[in-house]
């Protein structure tokens, strides 16, 4: 397949991700180094745009990076977007959550090149995609525990479909960086390979994916996302798992924790 140039839906203000296709192999760059590429609803509206121009020009392996030598991959969620008390942060609806199912969707695989440090909802993103390559100065931190924010079934499942439950537990209970060395061993991501050749080693993973029969490659794909879903919860469950996560969203730690962030201090959290 020749190398094309995307044409994207034209969004208000400047464009915050870089997109290519070569050869089947589509490429998305987070580019917004002035907000450390914070997942705001325009990058990631941008995102969901350029997945969909992908699908049209039957792209059959996607890359997800940002730029090479950043030290903040993503800074996550766009903190100052998060709804106020009272109302569910990550609900179905959130831009985040559908650039996940977009991913997860999407007919072939898409490949995580990670470099710098991966905050909050970025994770999770990076969890979400098929493969995961990292630098050995790569660090991930979940961090809703420090923004007392109340994680959502699906995202939890994210990590419990990667990563063991006490890996899992750690990096959403402590919100504390794991290097990409550790999470390598735990299977966790597919490898850590130097800065200086990553890019080569994810473009040939890419290559070798792209050269295999797509049909069966999607198929594949969409058959371990079903297996992998397949988690039976009855609705009295699934009722107490959103009414917990209401209490929190509720609360005054919840409120606490956005407003201190946005005032740039450090949270105090009573419990409440």
């Amino acid at each position: 397949m020749p190398h094309t140039s995307l044409h994207r839906t034209p969004m208000q203000g400047p464009a915050q991700i870089l997109t290519d296709i070569s050869d089947g192999i589509g490429t998305i760059t987070l580019h917004h180094e002035a907000k450390r590429n914070a997942l705001s609803e325009h990058m990631v509206q941008e995102m969901i745009q350029a997945f969909d121009q992908f699908k049209q020009a039957d792209v059959r392996v996607a890359i997800l990076r940002a730029l090479p030598g950043i030290k903040v991959w993503s800074a996550g969620h766009d903190v100052t977007e998060l709804p106020a008390g009272g109302h569910d942060p990550l609900s179905w609806q959130d831009s985040l959550r559908t650039l996940i199912r977009e991913v997860e969707v999407f007919p072939g695989p898409v490949i995580a090149l990670i470099e710098g440090g991966v905050w909050g909802g970025a994770c999770e993103l990076v969890f979400a995609c098929d493969m995961v390559v990292a630098t050995p100065e790569a660090t991930f931190a979940a961090t809703p525990a420090k923004l007392g924010v109340p994680y959502n079934v699906t995202g939890l499942l994210t990590f419990l479909n990667v990563a063991p439950p006490h890996i899992a537990k750690e990096l959403l209970f402590t919100g504390r960086p794991m290097t990409a060395a550790r999470l390598e061993r735990q299977g966790v991501i597919n490898g850590v390979v130097p800065a200086e050749h990553i890019g080569a080693h994810v473009f040939e993973m890419a290559r070798t994916i792209a050269q295999n029969a797509p049909l069966a490659v999607s198929v594949m794909k969409e058959q371990l996302r079903i297996l992998a879903g397949a988690n039976a919860v009855s609705p009295g469950d699934f009722e107490r798992i959103q009414s917990l996560r209401r209490v929190v969203y509720n609360s005054q730690d919840y409120a606490e924790g956005i407003q201190a962030f946005k005032e740039k201090r450090l949270p105090h959290y009573h419990g409440e």
